[in-house]
């Protein structure tokens, strides 16, 4: 089990917009984040600032199998509008690399 943080940021003015969005994702993108290996993914907002906590099974391999999965592909193009730098799912990151943590 990997916990992956990960820093994203929001366009100007489209914090409302974000919220709504994620209200409630639909049914199609739970099933395939799950099957993916996801076993959570919190996201916390700071004015336009968004943190992510993903734990899941491998990071790499759940971006691997969600990078063609329609369902992502749909959120992705959803979302896209909303973000300063969207995701296209091709890169290779291990998300932000843990500093410090209380032993």
């Amino acid at each position: 089990m990997e916990t992956i943080a990960l820093h994203t940021r929001l366009e100007p003015g489209r914090e409302q917009d974000y919220d709504e969005v994620h209200r409630v994702i639909p049914v199609e993108l739970d099933a395939a984040l799950r099957a993916a290996g996801v076993h959570s993914w919190r996201i916390w907002r700071d004015g336009r600032e968004l943190f992510h906590l993903v734990e899941c099974e491998d990071y790499q391999s759940m971006r691997a199998a969600l990078r063609e999965d329609p369902a992502n592909v749909e959120w992705q193009r959803r979302l896209a509008p909303l973000l300063a730098v969207p995701d296209d799912y091709s890169g290779d990151d291990s998300g932000i690399p843990m500093v410090w943590q209380l032993p």
